[in-house]
């Protein structure tokens, strides 16, 4: 540990750490820092609190928690060889690796340690090694809270105010020489139940039946229910202290009997090496590669389809936030996929920033003005900047669907879908696939086990449905759901990890993109028109193309090739984007690789010639037209009774519907009326006209506090020194020339002195301060600069500079030579 002494409290092992070490205790427990501790004593005080320990235990390993677990059932302190043989069992304490198993916990068991210490769950030196107070506390065996490693109390704890008569008839049923007091008697006990000669020799001489009871207590749990009159076997065993009373129905197995038939060991399986990955497959890592890349355009294509679909406005959001179970499925049908599949590509798009409310009266999802910029970007940029998202978001698309823990549904875009711990499991799951070679995919349910021999104190969440392999804990499932949605995005190919997602990882977007560039096939600028009023799409199409075909043709189908299809409808919502008979001809016969078919000319003329023939504008609503046998016909087709049409004058009809009303009824009776301004203009209906304001992405919710980075971490352990130099030098003076626990007054004259003297040196002083509101404090500064009735110094305390008023200092002393080691 660095001292000749060894440390006596926590406080004095934190003291005797160097700085960097300091740093990394900090980095592994941000938590200490909120707020910076005064002082060492303080750092080591907080390190205790219940809260902060429970955090530290639940990122440990399991070997480590074993190993903390083992020393809160050993003596308070326990040597490093007796911690050892708790771990692998009497006879293999030694260390001479006479088996595998004790090999490994013997190597495995001062990295475990170096763990603990360096977190402060664990202190002193390998002759007597303390469990912090609170982790004993909390992985200590008590009726109320059992131990993991499933021991009971001592002999010592379970006795605990039996009467003196009743121990000494234990002592005489267990062939003890009776003592003269209780303490004795307990120790007797106890050394009986821990001597492996004598204790076999009493268990030789029990009965079978009893024997089976230990059996069933021995892993534990270490407590069981009795009658008043219990059977023989069970009351041999009270008779000789093997069972101890807790109370007049229950009985427990001593923890030092346990560790006898346990043959020392506090586990029945100690775990040092972490479980191996499996491989499920090995492929071609080419043909990963090339999987993924194409999973990755398809991820791109269902996300800009879906930014197509909510273009002129999504659906409505519900009051208590979120999509509708009807939007959910009607937006999946329009995608062509299930509805898991269709709301992890919605929380993806929300996550990227792609998709917000529009914050309007009637509010609704509508993409935001990032989409239009994201759709500009290179094919490969596009796809880094979604898996970006997904790696660090911490929305869970897999619990829609569940409950939360009101019972109340959660649903796609709602709230209580924040799962903190998300983004550390994705990248650790990407991280295991990236620690097997290129091609190989892992078997999902040994990723599950590393992850539970990595954090096994991490426990479920609220909310969500269970997910497959059995598995049920919040970290199981979201790795599960990472494989999936792994796959979905790109990032792994056939279930193994692609060579752009690897770059991603260890890289960065630029790299990843450079390495998926090359996969992604080249946008087209032509399409193949066939006889039936359809066109193919033999791979992706530029985005001009791409946006122009969908406004004037439906998808019919996708796959490695799009089919659209020309329809009359179709035509029609072209050319009321403003669109002209003469340039849809110009654009099929520019973008078309075959002819123009002669039937697609004529379903486009035929739709310009009766498009625009009739006007509709606003008054409730009217219709003009300047042929009247058109107007004739409408007023006597009985469809047209809805909407109470009456003539104004020969080429005027009015309407009671809304202008949109009678727009969509004319265009059911197979009419292609135009809408109209006030003016007498047609209005022209562009797609993509409804975009929010500007948004921001979702903000990932931490768990908790944020690693520091470096720069804080160096100015946090420089103000934890401060802080423990003033302290010592209190101690100092307190003892030599002042009060206790206070600081020497000095006189104005003596105070402006130090100070200048010290701002000359360059030495830092201790100064106490009253501040403007009468608070007295006592700080350690660097002074820098004296004048005008004032010092500017830089407050180690407080870890940066500040202004102090001379005449408000009410003492100051030069710190004590020596310094904390």
């Amino acid at each position: 540990m660095g001292t000749t002494t060894p440390p006596r409290t926590l406080a004095e092992a934190l003291r005797a750490r160097g700085d960097e070490s300091l740093a990394g205790l900090l980095r592994a427990r941000p938590d200490l820092l909120s707020p910076v501790p005064n002082d060492i004593t303080q750092l080591a005080t907080r390190a205790g609190t219940r809260a902060s320990v429970v955090r530290a235990l639940e990122h440990l390993d399991r070997f480590a928690l074993q190993t903390a677990e083992a020393l809160a059932v050993a003596p308070d302190p326990a040597p490093y060889d007796t911690l050892l043989a708790l771990l692998t069992g009497d006879g293999q304490g030694d260390g001479d690796g006479r088996d595998d198993a004790g090999a490994a916990i013997t190597a495995a068991l001062p990295g475990a340690l170096t763990t603990l210490r360096e977190q402060a769950l664990v202190w002193g030196e390998d002759t007597g090694l303390h469990l912090v107070r609170t982790a004993r506390e909390l992985l200590a065996p008590s009726p109320q809270h059992p131990s993991p490693t499933g021991l009971g109390p001592t002999v010592a704890e379970a006795t605990a105010g039996m009467s003196p008569g009743r121990l000494q008839e234990i002592l005489a049923a267990a062939g003890l020489p009776a003592t003269h007091d209780p303490v004795s008697a307990v120790a007797a006990l106890a050394g009986l139940f821990t001597d492996r000669t004598r204790m076999a020799e009493l268990l030789d001489t029990a009965p079978v039946e009893a024997l089976s009871v230990l059996d069933r207590l021995v892993w534990g749990p270490p407590y069981g229910e009795v009658t008043p009159n219990p059977a023989p076997p069970v009351q041999w065993l009270r008779d000789r202290g093997l069972l101890l009373p807790v109370s007049t129905r229950t009985v427990v197995l001593p923890r030092e009997a346990a560790l006898h038939l346990r043959a020392g060991r506090a586990h029945r399986v100690p775990e040092p090496v972490p479980p191996a990955l499996v491989a499920a497959a090995e492929r071609d890592p080419q043909a990963v590669d090339r999987a993924a890349a194409g999973q990755g355009f398809m991820a791109l294509s269902t996300v800009e389809d879906l930014l197509k679909l909510w273009n002129d406005g999504g659906p409505a959001i519900l009051r208590a936030g979120g999509l509708s179970v009807r939007e959910l499925r009607r937006t999946a049908g329009s995608l062509d996929v299930s509805e898991p599949v269709a709301a992890f590509w919605i929380e993806l798009a929300y996550a990227a920033g792609l998709l917000a409310s529009d914050g309007q009266t009637d509010e609704r999802y509508a993409p935001t003005p990032a989409s239009d910029e994201w759709l500009d970007l290179p094919a490969q940029d596009r796809w880094t900047h979604l898996a970006t998202a997904w790696l660090a978001a911490t929305r869970t698309a897999g619990l829609i669907g569940g409950q939360d823990a009101k019972g109340r549904a959660l649903s796609a875009l709602g709230p209580d879908l924040d799962r903190s711990a998300a983004p550390e499991v994705r990248r650790r799951v990407l991280a295991l696939f990236a620690s097997l070679p290129p091609g190989t995919a892992p078997d999902p349910q040994t990723v599950l086990a590393r992850l539970r021999w990595e954090r096994p104190l991490r426990t479920s969440g609220p909310g969500g449905p269970a997910a497959p392999g059995g598995a049920s804990d919040l970290r199981s499932r979201i790795a599960l759901w990472t494989v999936d949605e792994a796959e979905l995005l790109g990032i792994t190919g056939r279930g193994a990890l692609s060579c752009q997602a690897r770059a991603l990882l260890d890289e960065g977007p630029d790299e990843a993109a450079a390495r998926l560039a090359p996969l992604i096939p080249e946008p087209l600028d032509h399409v193949l028109l066939q006889a039936d009023l359809t066109a193919v799409a033999p791979g992706p199409l530029e985005r001009p193309l791409a946006e122009m075909l969908s406004v004037l043709a439906d998808v019919e189908s996708k796959g490695g090739a799009t089919v659209y299809r020309f329809t009359p409808g179709s035509v029609r919502r072209a050319l009321d984007a403003g669109r002209a008979a003469t340039d849809l001809h110009a654009f099929l016969a520019t973008h078309s690789r075959t002819p123009v078919p002669q039937p697609l000319t004529y379903l486009i003329d035929d739709v310009a010639r009766r498009h625009g023939h009739l006007r509709i504008g606003a008054a409730s609503a009217y219709v003009r037209c300047d042929d009247e046998a058109v107007l004739n016909e409408i007023l006597a087709d009985k469809r047209s009774a809805t909407l109470r049409l009456r003539r104004l004058a020969p080429t005027v009809l009015a309407a009671q519907a809304d202008p949109g009303s009678l727009l969509e009824e004319l265009r059911e009776m197979g009419y292609a009326p135009a809408a109209e301004s006030a003016e007498g203009d047609v209005l022209i209906t562009r797609a993509g006209a409804r975009r929010t304001p500007p948004r921001t992405p979702p903000v990932p919710v931490p768990e908790g506090p944020p690693v520091p980075d470096t720069t804080l971490l160096t100015a946090a352990v420089r103000a934890v020194r401060a802080g423990d130099s003033a302290a010592r030098a209190v101690h100092k003076d307190t003892s030599e020339t002042a009060a206790a626990g206070s600081l020497p007054r000095t006189t104005p004259a003596e105070t402006l002195a130090t100070v200048q003297a010290a701002a000359m040196t360059g030495s830092a002083v201790w100064i106490g301060y009253v501040n403007a509101e009468g608070a007295a404090s006592q700080r350690v500064i660097a002074p820098v600069k004296v004048e005008g009735g004032f010092v500017t110094a830089y407050d180690h305390t407080a870890d940066e500079v500040r202004t102090y008023p001379l005449h408000r200092v009410t003492g100051v002393a030069e710190l004590a030579d020596e310094q904390p080691t």
